[in-house]
């Protein structure tokens, strides 16, 4: 198909993800540079909390949870999301056992006092921060997050790089499951160390193949006027309103936090 086909599929399958919820609340509304500004803004505040402020923390998640309240996102939707962050647990849980300092005994085991609080600091923000995450991915489609970082200033050379390896995620992907399948046709199936050689020569051929198309969507580009910069076809901005109830998350995770510190 060439270049045109290439960048034509691309392009047309960059609406939905798969952390993408299609509804139609307050917070699916919101411009997503709004929703983008609050939560970074949200977990800002939350890793500034002092980790001792235990009760700060719940009200964090009590936040957390009004905002999916309100973006009508279903709990089990967000947990399943949420395991991503496995691997940070596993590593937390850890901590306990390996930190050094003064020890504490719990249920027989002999913990680092150091090691349970930065368990718990860890368990804690990340949490919080992934959760926020997750929700603004789960109301906010992936061009308009797009949109979103360029209408904030981010680098346009970032943006358009995140945005073709975002695009482009899934044509790589195809690939890859059509080289298997034409792997599994002619009976091949790789059993232990000595077929490690012909999955090295596919991922030799993707790459290849991958760097070819890559020039050809350059060029069709340039030929179409491209000279560096990506248009913005969308240039709405927030309303004053939009921007108030977008930051009512952090605003009030700021209050949670002030009060961490003097309290």
């Amino acid at each position: 198909m060439g270049a045109d086909g290439g960048t034509s599929h691309a392009f047309s399958s960059g609406g939905a993800h798969k952390l993408y919820r299609h509804g139609h609340s307050p917070v699916h509304a919101l411009p997503a540079h709004c929703k983008i500004a609050a939560v970074f803004c949200f977990v800002l505040v939350v890793v500034s909390t002092p980790r001792a402020a235990l009760w700060a923390f719940g009200l964090y998640a009590l936040l957390i949870a009004a905002a999916v309240a309100a973006a009508r996102v279903p709990a089990g939707f967000l947990l399943k999301r949420l395991l991503i962050e496995v691997p940070f647990v596993a590593f937390a849980l850890l901590m306990p056992f390996v930190a050094e300092g003064p020890r504490v005994h719990v249920g027989g085991l002999s913990l680092s006092a150091s090691g349970l609080w930065g368990a718990w600091n860890i368990l804690a923000k990340g949490t919080l921060g992934v959760a926020a995450s997750v929700l603004l991915a789960a109301t906010t489609e992936l061009r308009e997050l797009l949109l979103g970082l360029q209408r904030l200033r981010m680098p346009p050379l970032l943006v358009q790089i995140a945005s073709f390896m975002i695009r482009y995620g899934d044509v790589i992907t195809d690939e890859m499951r059509r080289m298997r399948i034409a792997r599994l046709s002619r009976g091949f199936e790789a059993r232990g160390l000595r077929h490690w050689g012909v999955l090295a020569k596919s991922a030799g051929a993707l790459f290849i193949r991958s760097y070819e198309r890559g020039e050809r969507v350059h060029l069709a580009m340039v030929s179409r006027g491209y000279t560096g910069t990506m248009p913005i076809i969308d240039a709405a901005t927030a309303t004053r309103a939009q921007w108030t109830r977008a930051a009512a998350l952090p605003f009030a995770a700021l209050a949670v936090c002030l009060l961490g510190w003097t309290l």
